[in-house]
Order: structure tokens, then C-alpha cells, then sequence
């Protein structure tokens, strides 16, 4: 019987599913006589320092959890739970880690970085461990910004470092107590394994055996995502469907293009080696999110057998329900964190808090501003539809304008990104540089960038647009809109710096497979996971 501790925050249910397809039972922690009483606990936290430890507090966790860590029994903390083992974080400078580990946790802080560090990447082995018996040196998945900095007599705590700039601890472990700043429920074959090992053995350290050598390279290199997008909706019989738009139109001699179940192109799509799964909910909602019951299933379904991130999209804001009752933003993510989700993306909801900011500054009441509170940056994603407006000059609008190597209808050399709501159908008077850098500042982590004229056409990501936003943000962008060939993902890593590229007809349609894009990015020099 393996014990979680789940505190209430970020998607649990990945670790529990992933436990159970290892074969053993789970149990979750309801008191704090649950802490004391585990014979192997694991304690995957998700979110922010200070909201983690405040309900660690509040439940009566923090002494029996100190206790047990100290027995010595396997305890295994998955990211937030590696952090809080320290005295501290600059995320939450007033609030009081466990102090296991003497040290703190600090921002990376090279100007340099996209922040969070988001994707898949090395590990170092520092010190023998049965942690990573039979791992033969794969990338795994990380999402954080702050990363473990311990005093100098205690870097004998030191398992595993990696590098994202400079180089920071990703585990570490002492007797039988490990912790991991990457999360092995979301890295894949790769990452079941290193959790079958905490699962299998009472006894993590190597001793006197002597264990398989495993060569790793000087330095660690974060991969290049491929992403598998989505889109769902209810189609004319009423079931729920993966559809795809030509410019944001789904569809095709008047009916809904159906490519196949969601459930089953993304247990596909994980086999196929995607690094993660993006769901965007495209159907109107009868009421509200929470009672959208199917897509919340499809969610718990695949998260049973799909080991990569999953994020969702669609209908994330505030709302007050036909019979009064109000729901917030917040509530929204929490329930599809609770099914599986790993990060929410917010498309229309993230263009009206920036209107708002415009009119009103920093509010603390946005839908992007609640989520990433509770649930950290890494959490939340804004989705982004633009479409281009051409100018004959700069002078013609206050906008943000490039000048572009695509003319207008007129022959204009200039043009400026104007954003959309309600899937592309409504403009609005914000420019795709107001919205991405407000958004950063309001706590998104990720940026999906959209191109609606680009959405079908297989003419490739719009390159201008990403360099546009990319020289705006610090945070990681994902490119989206236009892949038609393995060509057009080799041309976005090599003449963009963005983190990601996304598609979805050219894999739905089994026209290009995530495969051959890997294979074809990997003969090219650009670091992916295969």
C-alpha cells in the first residue's frame, strides 16, 4: 500500500493512475495520523511555496510529515515536495519550509532564460541510488521556476543536477529519503520507471552494490516540444469529437469534421511520442464548464494511460450559473486539475483581463491571476488568436507594428497583430504585444501562439509573429497554426527561439506523424526526445 499525500492542489490524479498501472493500491492521506502511520509516502506537490505549506498547516500535516521524513521510512517528494524540504523560497519569503534540507529555493534569475524551465530535459548522477536502476540517461519533463540552492555542508543531499543555464539540483536523497524536481508521472516509459523503483525497493540506497555505470553527457540540453493539439467539440449526433478548422472554420459540406475520439488519438499520440497532449474544448457550453460533464471524463480516461502533460482549454473564467450561483475562475481549473489536467489554457477570458488592465492596472480578480496564485505560473497558459491587420505606415495606427516580407492586398509593407475572442469570430482593439506582455505580468507561464491566418493552410508557422512576441516575453512560447510538413518544424526551432511547436490536422490525418518529425529534427541537430 503506497501512500499520497494530497494536499489539494495541481493534478494528483497523474499520480495516482500512474502508481496503480505499476500495480499497487493507494491510499490517500485524510489526517495526519495517515502521515505517521505510511510504510511508503509520496508526496507530489504542485503549486506555489507559500499556498502549498499554508495547507499543509492547515491540515495538521507539517509535524507528523517532519516525523516521518526524519524515521528514515521511503518518502519520495515530486517536485513542490522536493522544495519544501528546504527552510525557505523567495516565492514566498515570509513562510517557513519543512528545514529538512538547510538552504533555500531561489528564481533561476539569467535574463537570458524563458521562465518557468518548461520541457524535457537531462539529469546528472551525482551519487549511486536505486532510484535509477535499469535508466538509460532519457530526458525527462520538467516545469518550475525556482530551483534548490542547499548550504555547503549540505551538498552530500545532492542525487542528480541539470542544466538550464547554469547548472541546479533536480534530486536529491539521503538514506531513504528522495525528492525530484522533475515529475516522473509525466515523463513517459522513462519516468514509470524510476517510480517502479521508489515502489519496488524498501531499501533506496546502493550499499555495497556496485550499480550500472551511466553515461551522461558534460552538460544537459533541454529538447524542442512537439505537441499534439485537440480540439474537441460535440458534432451534429451529439458525441464528442476531434474536429480541426480551415482558419478557424470546423466546418466541411455543412457538417463537423470528425477525425477520430479524443481518448483515443491522444493515448495514440502518447504512444506516438508526443511530448504532451493539448485539449481545446471548442463547444459551446450549455450552462457552464463544471457541468460539461464528458469532457471532464475524457480527461480522467486519459490520464489512466497517458503519461505526458496535459493541458485544457475552453470556457476557463468566471461564471454565474442559470439558478444564480456564482463560480469562479479558480474553481474552474481546480476541477479540471482534479481530472487530470496538468495546465489550464485561457484564450478569450485572457484578452478581457487585458482590457481591464489597460482601464484598471493589477486587479488580483483575473482569471490569470487566481489560477497561477494557487497553482504557480508553470500552471497557466494563455492562448492567443490573432490575425493580421495591414498598414501603410507605422503612423497609421498606435499599435505594435512590424515590417513585413508578406505585402498586404495593397502591396503594404507594415502590418500589426490584432487579437480575437470567441474562437477568432470577434476582433478587439489589443495588438498581440499588449496581450502577451500583460499577460506575463499577470502570472502566465506560456504563451500558445495562434496565427488565424495561418490556421489549415500547411503554408507553415508564421514566423514574423512568433520573433514579433518572442523578443516580448521572457516566458516559453508555443507555436501554433500552419505546420503542413517536417520541414516546417525544423524551419520554427532554427529561425525562432521559441520552446514548442504545436499541430494537429497533419497528425490527426496521419499525413505527417510525430515520429517522422522527431527523426527528421534529430538528423537536422535540433535536440528533441525521442
Amino acid at each position: 500500500m503506497i501512500t499520497l499525500l494530497d494536499y489539494g492542489a495541481g493534478n494528483v490524479r497523474s499520480v495516482r493512475n500512474a502508481i496503480r498501472k505499476l500495480g499497487y493500491e493507494v491510499k490517500d492521506v485524510s489526517k495526519p495520523e495517515d502521515i505517521t502511520n505510511a510504510k511508503k509516502l509520496i508526496f507530489p506537490g504542485v503549486g506555489s511555496f507559500g499556498s502549498a505549506m499554508k495547507r499543509l498547516e492547515e491540515n495538521g500535516y507539517v509535524e507528523p510529515l517532519i516525523e516521518y521524513i526524519k524515521s528514515g521510512k521511503p518518502f519520495l517528494g515530486i517536485c513542490l515536495g522536493l522544495q519544501t524540504l528546504f527552510e525557505g523560497s523567495e516565492e514566498a519569503p515570509n513562510v517557513k519550509g519543512l528545514g529538512i534540507i538547510k538552504g533555500h529555493i531561489k528564481r533561476f534569475d539569467d535574463a537570458k532564460l524563458s521562465v518557468p524551465h518548461i520541457g524535457w530535459n537531462g539529469i546528472k548522477i551525482k551519487k549511486p541510488s536505486k532510484l535509477f536502476v535499469n535508466y538509460n540517461n532519457e530526458k525527462l519533463y520538467f516545469v518550475h521556476s525556482y530551483r534548490a540552492v542547499p548550504d555547503e555542508n549540505n551538498k552530500d543531499w545532492i542525487l542528480t543536477t541539470t542544466d538550464y543555464g547554469g547548472e541546479f539540483i533536480s534530486a536529491v536523497q539521503k538514506g531513504n529519503v528522495v525528492a525530484v524536481q522533475f515529475h516522473p508521472e509525466k515523463s513517459g516509459i522513462a519516468g514509470l520507471k524510476i517510480l517502479k523503483n521508489f515502489l519496488e525497493y524498501d531499501n533506496l540506497e546502493m550499499y555495497n552494490t556496485k550499480p550500472k555505470t551511466i553515461k551522461t553527457s558534460n552538460k544537459t540540453k533541454l529538447a524542442k516540444r512537439i505537441i499534439a493539439c485537440l480540439d474537441v467539440r460535440t458534432n451534429d449526433e451529439g458525441d464528442l469529437v476531434v474536429t480541426k478548422g480551415d482558419k478557424y472554420d470546423v466546418r466541411e459540406k455543412g457538417r463537423v469534421r470528425n477525425l477520430g475520439k479524443p481518448v483515443e488519438l491522444a493515448r495514440r499520440y502518447f504512444e506516438e511520442g508526443a511530448d504532451e497532449i493539448v485539449f481545446l474544448n471548442i463547444t459551446g457550453f450549455r450552462d457552464f464548464p463544471l457541468k460539461d460533464q464528458p469532457m471532464l471524463e475524457v480527461l480522467r480516461l486519459t490520464s489512466e494511460n497517458v503519461f505526458v502533460p496535459l493541458t485544457i482549454g475552453g470556457g476557463i473564467q468566471d461564471y454565474t450559473d442559470y439558478d444564480g450561483t456564482h463560480y469562479s475562475a479558480l474553481e474552474v481549473a481546480s476541477e479540471y486539475f482534479r481530472s487530470g489536467a496538468d495546465k489550464v489554457s485561457i484564450g478569450s477570458d485572457a484578452i478581457y483581463a487585458v482590457e481591464n488592465y489597460l482601464k484598471h492596472g493589477k486587479t488580483g480578480e483575473s482569471s490569470i491571476e487566481q489560477i497561477s496564485r494557487v497553482y504557480g505560473s508553470q500552471a497557466v497558459v494563455v492562448s492567443i488568436d490573432p490575425r493580421r491587420v495591414y498598414v501603410e505606415s507605422p503612423d497609421d495606427t498606435e499599435h505594435s507594428v512590424i515590417k513585413t516580407s508578406i505585402p498586404g492586398p495593397n502591396g503594404e509593407k507594415y502590418c500589426w497583430y490584432q487579437c480575437t475572442v470567441k474562437g477568432g469570430r470577434e476582433e478587439r482593439d489589443v495588438d498581440v504585444i499588449q496581450v502577451a506582455t500583460i499577460c506575463e505580468k499577470l502570472g502566465a507561464g506560456e504563451i500558445l501562439l495562434n496565427c488565424i491566418d495561418r490556421d489549415g493552410t500547411k503554408l507553415g508557422y508564421d514566423i514574423e509573429l512568433i520573433n514579433h512576441v518572442k523578443s516580448a516575453v521572457s516566458i516559453p512560447v508555443i507555436a501554433s497554426s500552419g505546420a503542413g510538413s517536417v520541414e516546417h518544424f525544423y524551419e520554427v526551432f532554427t529561425k525562432t527561439d521559441v520552446e514548442a511547436a504545436l499541430a494537429a490536422g497533419i497528425f490527426h490525418r496521419k499525413e505527417v506523424s510525430i515520429q517522422e518529425v522527431k527523426s527528421y529534427l534529430k538528423m537536422k541537430g535540433i535536440e528533441v526526445r525521442i
